[in-house]
């Protein structure tokens, strides 16, 4: 079987993969750049290593602990992970890969479906599915509104072309065709975003760097706040029951695009005005994190979330 090539590792197709782990009472760990099980055998531990090329499913059950680099690895492997009880059953939560990180979500047979239903029917159809996207950035101009003006403090706005930029961004959105039109207005509103900021904390010329690349503090406090959005995103959609995979205008040949769509709400009005200000105050990126979790809090960005995804699922009216 011809293995793909994907970057620097070559990955062997899940169907074609032959092993299915279950542990219990080891930790799972890297060592030497492989990752491995420790096991105690009298005063001594025994390292045994897992092929995560060709592995399919790692269940984890009583006794036993991995780690985040661990995580990391099986991740990139795409290698399903699960927290089980004794014996393999039952299935308590497992890993979802998104984002380049590994989300964890309980499992249940049992949640309820209402809202995957009502998602269904207006992600089926493209002129819903538009609907849908400029529902998500009317909210987000919402939030931006709301956030910027009031909330937003070391933060010397130009509102007459801030206001300008939103105004300009509301029009857009109503007359987008398709997604790719509102896609191109909605990047054109982020680099005015970026300006906005630059001017409003005094900071120097700025450059947003792609897939955590950048160096510059303000690149690396907004790649820190983004994944907590994420994170948010991610939660808001788990628990009405929406598939990460049914996005209706980021990644749509992305497994975790529906993550990208939730987070558009709140990233940009509370994580990026934050980013600016903790770069020019030289915050180190607990301190920020704590800052941008202490917003999401009082601006109560997850019922933001979920109660915007359920207005949506009640469709056009």
């Amino acid at each position: 079987m011809e293995a793909i090539s994907s970057g620097d590792l070559r990955t062997i197709l899940h169907s074609k993969r032959a092993n299915l782990y279950y542990l219990e009472k080891c930790k799972v760990v890297v060592n030497g750049g492989r990752v491995e099980y420790i096991t105690e055998a009298g005063n001594r531990q025994l390292y045994w290593n897992i092929p995560i090329a060709n592995t399919t499913s790692l269940l984890l059950g009583t006794g036993t602990s991995i780690t985040q680099s661990a995580m990391r690895e099986l991740a990139k492997a795409g290698v399903l992970v699960g927290f089980c009880g004794g014996g393999g059953t039952p299935l308590f939560c497992a890993n979802e890969v998104e984002l380049d990180i590994a989300w964890f979500s309980p499992q249940s047979e049992y949640r309820p479906v209402e809202y995957l239903h009502r998602w269904l029917g207006i992600w089926q159809d493209e002129n819903t599915r538009l609907w849908a996207a400029k529902q998500i950035q009317c909210k987000r101009v919402e939030m931006l509104q709301k956030h910027w003006q009031v909330d937003a403090t070391d933060f010397n706005l130009n509102l007459s072309a801030f206001n300008q930029s939103l105004s300009t961004f509301t029009d857009e959105i109503d007359t987008s065709q398709n997604q790719q039109q509102l896609m191109l207005a909605e990047a054109r509103l982020t680099k005015q975003l970026y300006k906005h900021a630059c001017q409003a904390s005094d900071y120097e010329a700025f450059t947003r760097a792609k897939r955590g690349s950048g160096t510059d503090p303000a690149n690396r406090l907004l790649d820190n706040g983004n994944y907590l959005a994420y994170g948010l995103g991610a939660t808001a959609t788990w628990v009405l029951g929406i598939p990460h995979g049914l996005s209706v205008l980021h990644g749509q040949t992305r497994r975790g695009g529906l993550v990208f769509d939730v987070a558009d709400l709140i990233k940009d009005a509370l994580v990026l005005p934050q980013a600016f200000i903790g770069a020019m105050r030289g915050d180190e990126a607990q301190t920020f994190r704590h800052e941008c979790l202490t917003r999401f809090t009082q601006s109560q960005a997850l019922d933001f979330m979920i109660d915007s995804l359920k207005e949506i699922c009640e469709g056009p009216r």
